[in-house]
C-alpha cells in the first residue's frame, strides 16, 4: 500500500458512515478521519484499511496537544506512528493547541497564547512528533473564544514561523478563521495574506452554531456563505489545494452530506479554471 496524494475535494469519514462507504463506494476524492478513533487496532482499523484500499486517506489528530507545556505523550506518539505505518496516509495533521497540564487532560482544543517562549516550545514538540513519525505533519489553526494580552504575533504569523523552523505544513481551517472573526474581530483576509503561499497543504470548511452571542465551532451545521467566500479567496491566493468538508455533530445521512460535498468540488474546480485562465492570459501577454 503506497501513499497517494490528495487532489481536489475530500470528506470527513465518521463511524456511522463507514459501512455505507465500503458498501457503495461513493464518488469522493479522499477521506479524512480522526487518528485517535483508530488507536488500539481491531475492527475499526481493519475497516479503515479497506477504505484506504479504495481511496486516499488523511489522518487528523485531535489529542496530541502540541502547545502543552509538557512534551508530546510518548504512548500517544507510539500509537499514532503505528497507525501511520499501517494506513500510509497522504497527510497527517494536528492542531495548534494545548490540552493538558500535568496529569490532567482537557477535552477542548485550547488556543496557544502567542507570548514569549511559546513559539520555541511548539516548534520543539513539532520536531519531536515529526521525528517519531518519520515525516512532516500539518498544523491547523483553531477556534478561540478569548483573546490574550501582550501577544507577540497573529496566529497566521506564528504558523508561518513554525513552518520555517520545523518544515511542517499548514492545514488552514476557514471555519475556525471565520469564527475568530465573529468572536474576536480577527480580519480573516489579512490572516490569509500573512500566510506564506507555499505552506498551505490542506484546507477545511465546516459549519458553526450560535450560543447566545458567541459563535461555536461545532462542525454541526452546513457551511455558511461567508466561509464559502473565504474558500474562494484562499484558493485564489494559495492555488489548487485539497479541501475537506467536515461534519462532526448533527450528522446527516451520507447522501445529504454528499450534496454539500459537491459544492466543495465545484468551488475547487472553478478556482482551478480561474488559475488556468489567468496563466493563459499571462502567457499571451508575454508573447505580445
Amino acid at each position: 500500500m503506497n501513499q497517494q496524494a490528495l487532489i481536489g475535494a475530500g470528506l470527513g469519514l465518521r463511524g456511522p458512515h463507514v459501512a455505507t462507504v465500503l458498501g457503495c463506494t461513493p464518488r469522493v476524492g479522499w477521506w479524512e478521519t480522526h487518528s485517535e478513533n483508530y488507536f488500539g487496532g481491531g475492527e475499526p482499523v481493519a475497516a479503515l484499511e479497506r477504505v484506504r484500499e479504495r481511496y486516499p486517506v488523511s489522518l487528523h489528530g485531535v489529542g496530541l496537544g502540541l502547545g502543552s507545556v509538557e512534551a508530546p505523550d510518548g504512548d500517544h506518539l507510539k500509537q499514532l506512528a503505528a497507525l501511520v505505518a499501517r494506513i500510509e496516509p497522504a497527510l497527517v495533521s494536528e492542531h495548534l493547541c494545548w490540552n493538558r497540564s500535568g496529569s490532567r487532560y482537557f477535552n477542548d482544543l485550547l488556543p496557544v497564547p502567542r507570548v514569549e517562549g511559546a513559539l520555541e516550545l511548539v516548534a520543539r514538540h513539532i520536531d519531536a512528533t515529526q521525528n517519531a513519525l518519520g515525516r512532516p505533519i500539518l498544523i491547523e489553526n483553531v477556534s478561540a473564544y478569548v483573546a490574550f494580552e501582550r501577544e507577540l504575533c497573529t496566529e497566521a504569523e506564528m504558523l508561518g514561523e513554525l513552518v520555517a523552523r520545523t518544515g511542517c505544513g499548514v492545514l488552514l481551517d476557514l471555519n475556525n478563521l471565520y469564527v475568530n472573526a465573529l468572536n474576536l474581530g480577527v480580519d480573516p483576509l489579512a490572516e490569509l495574506a500573512r500566510l506564506p503561499r507555499h505552506c498551505i497543504r490542506e484546507m477545511h470548511v465546516a459549519g458553526f452554531e450560535w450560543l447566545d452571542t458567541t459563535a461555536i465551532d461545532s462542525h454541526g451545521a452546513p457551511v455558511c456563505d461567508a466561509v464559502w467566500a473565504l474558500l474562494d479567496a484562499a484558493l485564489d491566493r494559495f492555488g489548487p489545494t485539497p479541501v475537506l468538508l467536515e461534519r462532526d455533530t448533527n450528522l446527516p445521512p451520507l447522501d445529504e452530506l454528499l450534496q454539500e460535498y459537491a459544492q466543495v468540488e465545484a468551488r475547487v474546480e472553478a478556482a482551478t479554471a480561474r488559475m488556468a485562465a489567468k496563466a493563459s492570459r499571462s502567457a499571451e501577454e508575454a508573447t505580445c
